[in-house]
């Protein structure tokens, strides 16, 4: 079980983790729900009607991370032989759509983040420094989501765009100071692959 998910009976997933891997995912989700922001009336508005009906944004995020998080739904990248006229077509369908959208794609992934926050600080150690983290299969989806977001947010900053980056990633040397951060990322990536194929199974 070390590093990765297994199953468990009921449906779910479990894994042990050290206090260092510990720190690091619970670390990384706050600062992903910091990023992402509170919802349009705050963390505890005092008309939960008035958010139900509040609109969103109708502009992109300036935040690379943010962009890639919460993309255009329509045009967007790659889409640049497209006419000017159907560019401002284009540009409106996508504002028109994440204004009634993003709102609550905000709060989906806060949610997440806050489920993998609320997981870790229930644990109970196993001794020596670890516990083993036992997730209901609910649980399990709102962490494949959360682990997703993290690698997106990170692989964002890393300036990560396909296969041949993710590969050259294992050759930095020790001393360039993305390290870290590309270790985070792969390591990452090997717990959401363990559980999803943990959910397939």
């Amino acid at each position: 079980m070390p590093g990765h998910f297994e199953p468990i009976p009921g449906g779910g997933a479990a894994v042990a983790l050290d206090e260092v891997e510990i720190s690091i995912i619970r670390s990384l989700a706050v600062q992903l729900m910091e990023l992402i922001g509170p919802g349009p009336g705050g963390d505890a508005p005092d008309d939960p009607l008035a958010e139900l009906f509040a609109e969103g944004p109708s502009e992109p995020p300036s935040d690379p991370v943010l962009q890639r998080l919460f993309p255009d739904a329509y045009g967007g990248p790659g889409n640049e032989e497209a006419t000017a006229d159907k560019a401002d077509e284009q540009r409106s369908h996508s504002s028109e759509f994440r204004r009634f959208t993003e709102n609550d794609l905000r709060a989906g992934k806060r949610e997440d983040a806050l489920a993998v926050i609320r997981s870790l600080d229930a644990l109970t150690s196993a001794g020596e420094g670890g516990a083993v983290l036992k997730l209901s299969p609910e649980e399990s989806l709102r962490w494949m989501r959360a682990l997703n977001d993290l690698r997106l947010a990170i692989g964002t900053r890393l300036d990560i765009t396909d296969e041949e980056d993710t590969d050259l990633l294992y050759r930095l040397p020790d001393e360039d100071p993305r390290k870290p951060m590309v270790m985070a990322y792969l390591w990452l990536g090997g717990l959401q692959e363990t559980l999803v194929e943990t959910l397939m199974t």
